[in-house]
């Protein structure tokens, strides 16, 4: 590839470059050197410094040559200016002189009047410093009065003017005073201020909080006497309506027809409790965004005064008090629960109440533990009745109170029973068990209104005259006045409480069971274990009827009377046993001759005392007449166990025909006996006695082995005793010399064999 060949400038185009950066045009009044850059190094890249200095240098002499020529034209008129120019430099340079002349003369004039005008100057700026130093003092003093003032406004307990006043400094517009040191000292000592209002505040606050529990008491006394007044009201009520009685204060009956009267237990004539304190410290907290820090620290302070209300042990005798001053503590919380928003939470109250009605339940349980008059109890009951009331206006829940009071009703009523007891074993084993009389101490319609008769009892004894005997003893009287007044206790105290009403009176029923079957019936059977006289038993037999038939009226059912059933029949066995005992004494002079010679032709002189005696003592007895008919049994059958003891038991060895024959005659005797007073038909107690013996004396031993025979005719008859009556006639015939006593005597003894051999063991 050939060479590149370089670029040639001719005459003109250097010319032209020349103009272009205004060197040789004359109308440019600035030299653009910055253009010769491009052309110098075209130059240089091309080799052509030679041609283009010798360009310039023609250029510089043909501007010379024109320099030149233009001054010799104008040479004249140049000198002639040369020489006016000169002229009016002495003229100037003279004026110069006269200037600094006059110059250094002002200079001299101005000096003074300069310095008088900085020293005037100067004195404006001091007093402009001194204007500005003024006006900062003043509002320094005005902020200081504010700060001081906020001092006063604490003192004189203006919070929350004094909470206002140090935010009005906080927001002051920028000023001078803005950027002092001063200012800036006195908003770092803000917080500062802030916390002595809050001090202060909480301190007002705490100084309330003291003052409300030293009222409390007095708030809560306020708020019972209210409730019994309501309750005063509500008992009139019910007694005028019955429909109403089954409702209690505070139901929804009460509520709906309780005419309510404005009464404000915390600002009435007695009593003003101002919660100003309290508000006020909750608006600083607030605008202190601290709330939640008062609001603990109010929970604890209320929470231990509340640790403080019972003492340790619990003094019963100080209860009354210390129930109103804790209704007085939580109806100063429902007031601040109601009235402050969100300081106070539900939970919160509800916290304090429920820890301390469990303390309060248990303090006095503690208190009771060792308590035995059921009348303490009763006073327990009444205030915190009242107590739980007053609270329930106020939306407390005291159902764990409720149930408290149940578990004490429980133990009063197991104490009201111990009582009870006492009395009636008292009562029981005090009485002498004869008949009450109606006297000027105890009135017909004194002892109908304590005693439970049916009607037609009731109008029996209405007709009684004065002193005249009733059907019962004072035990059944005094008895039921204590059952009466027993009741009466029972439910004096379940009186306005909250509980399903079949509960207590099912509980009332054991008790008054508890009471009849425990109390009454087991003292009576005890009494009666001591009791000799007859005529006592059937009174006490008599009481028990009475007892057995009583009934309490409406949902009360008693089920005491298999009890009284089973004491009576106790009593009639006592009955029995005295009879009998009675009867030994008489059998004791029997004196029977069981080997006579002849049969007697009338009865045993001891049974004509035995029965005139069972026949008085008996038809004396006031008593049933069914009660009579098993007392007359009774005493018969043990008659007839005794007589056939004598036939067959093993105290007598031998007997002959003839003394079966006179107990026989004794038997018709006590059946004529019988027939005479009207109880023929207690004869058929001798039906075993007479088949028994008939066997024997009508010599029908081999009859009698017959089972049809047996069975049909002889049931009553025991295989047993008619062989030992067999035995005991061998037994004589073994003795007799005769041969005919000595022969029937072996036929008896063959025969108590067949029997014994034919039935052994059966009915024996």
């Amino acid at each position: 590839m050939p060479p590149r060949r370089r670029q040639q400038f001719t005459q003109d185009h250097i010319d032209q470059q020349l103009q272009q950066i205004h060197l040789l045009d004359p109308s440019s009044s600035s030299e653009n050197l910055e253009q010769l850059g491009p052309i110098i190094k075209q130059i240089h890249t091309n080799r052509q410094q030679d041609a283009y200095l010798r360009t310039v240098q023609g250029l510089i002499d043909s501007k010379d040559a024109e320099i030149e020529k233009i001054c010799s034209d104008n040479y004249q008129d140049f000198i002639s200016s040369v020489s006016t120019l000169f002229t009016v430099k002495s003229y100037t340079d003279k004026m110069k002189e006269n200037i600094a002349s006059l110059d250094t003369s002002v200079a001299q004039l101005g000096g003074g009047l300069v310095e008088k005008k900085r020293a005037l100057l100067q004195s404006k700026k001091t007093a402009a410093n001194l204007d500005e130093a003024i006006d900062t003092l003043q509002a320094c003093l005005r902020v200081l009065d504010v700060v001081d003032r906020v001092g006063e406004m604490i003192r004189e307990g203006k919070y929350w003017s004094a909470l206002r006043s140090l935010e009005d400094i906080q927001s002051m517009p920028p000023t001078s005073l803005s950027q002092t040191p001063f200012f800036q000292h006195l908003l770092s000592s803000l917080p500062s201020l802030r916390g002595q209002i809050k001090d202060a505040v909480t301190a007002s606050m705490k100084q309330w909080l003291l003052e409300i529990r030293n009222i409390s008491t007095e708030v809560g006394r306020l708020a019972v006497e209210a409730m019994e007044s309501r309750t005063r009201r509500w008992r009139t009520r019910r007694e005028k309506d019955i429909l109403l009685r089954p409702s209690r204060v505070g139901s929804a009956v009460e509520l709906v027809t309780y005419e309510k009267i404005e009464f404000n237990v915390l600002d009435n004539e007695k009593l003003h409790v101002d919660f100003k304190p309290l508000f006020e410290c909750i608006h600083i907290y607030t605008t202190l965004n601290s709330l939640s820090e008062l609001q603990k620290s109010y929970q604890a302070d209320r929470k231990a005064q509340s640790d403080l209300i019972l003492p340790t042990p619990l003094p019963l005798a100080s209860l009354s008090s210390l129930t109103q001053e804790i209704s007085g503590f939580f109806i100063v919380e429902s007031h601040v629960l109601e009235t402050t928003g969100t300081f106070r939470s539900s939970r919160d109250v509800e916290e304090l109440w429920e820890a301390l009605a469990v303390r309060l339940t248990t303090a006095i349980q503690s208190a009771l533990r060792t308590e035995a008059d059921p009348e303490t109890f009763l006073k327990v009951k009444e205030s915190l009745l009242t107590f739980i009331m007053t609270l329930e206006t106020y939306s407390y829940s005291t159902t764990p109170l409720h149930s408290f009071i149940i578990v004490l009703f429980e133990k009063y009523a197991k104490l009201l029973e111990k009582q009870f007891t006492r009395r009636f074993e008292a009562i029981v084993r005090e009485d002498e068990h004869t008949p009450m009389k109606v006297d000027a101490e105890h009135s017909v319609e004194t002892i109908l209104d304590t005693v439970w008769l049916h009607e037609e009892e009731r109008n029996e004894v209405r007709q009684t005259p004065m002193g005249y005997p009733l059907a019962w003893s004072l035990t059944f009287y005094l008895c039921c006045q204590d059952i009466r007044t027993f009741i009466q206790k029972f439910y004096a105290f379940v009186e306005g409480v909250s509980q399903h009403h079949r509960d207590i009176d099912d509980l009332l029923s054991r008790s008054l069971d508890s009471l009849l079957e425990k109390s009454i019936s087991q003292s009576i059977s005890q009494r009666l274990a001591g009791t000799q006289n007859p005529t006592q038993i059937a009174q006490i037999i008599t009481n028990l009827e009475y007892f057995r038939s009583t009934q309490r009226g409406g949902i009360i059912r008693l089920s005491a009377s298999s009890a009284f059933e089973g004491v009576i029949g106790k009593s009639l066995q006592r009955m029995a046993s005295l009879i009998s005992s009675k009867l030994d004494q008489c059998f004791e002079l029997s004196e029977y001759d069981w080997t006579p010679k002849a049969r007697e032709t009338s009865p045993s002189m001891y049974l004509y005392e035995l029965v005139n005696w069972l026949t008085t003592v008996v038809d004396s007895l006031v008593i049933k007449e069914n009660y009579k008919e098993e007392s007359y049994k009774g005493a018969l059958g043990y008659i007839t166990e005794c007589l056939m003891d004598f036939l067959t038991g093993r105290d007598i060895p031998m007997m002959n025909e003839n003394a079966i024959s006179n107990i026989l005659i004794d038997v018709d005797f006590l059946e004529d006996e019988l027939k005479r007073i009207g109880r023929s038909h207690l004869a058929t107690v001798f039906i075993e006695l007479r088949l028994t013996t008939s066997i024997v004396l009508s010599n029908t031993v081999q009859e009698y082995l017959v089972p049809a025979n047996r069975h049909a005719s002889y049931a009553a008859v025991k295989p047993k005793r008619l062989q030992s009556l067999l035995e005991k006639l061998a037994r004589y015939g073994a003795s007799q010399r005769d041969p005919a006593g000595r022969e029937l005597g072996e036929r008896r003894r063959k025969e108590a064999e067949a029997v014994g051999r034919v039935f052994p063991g059966e009915n024996r």
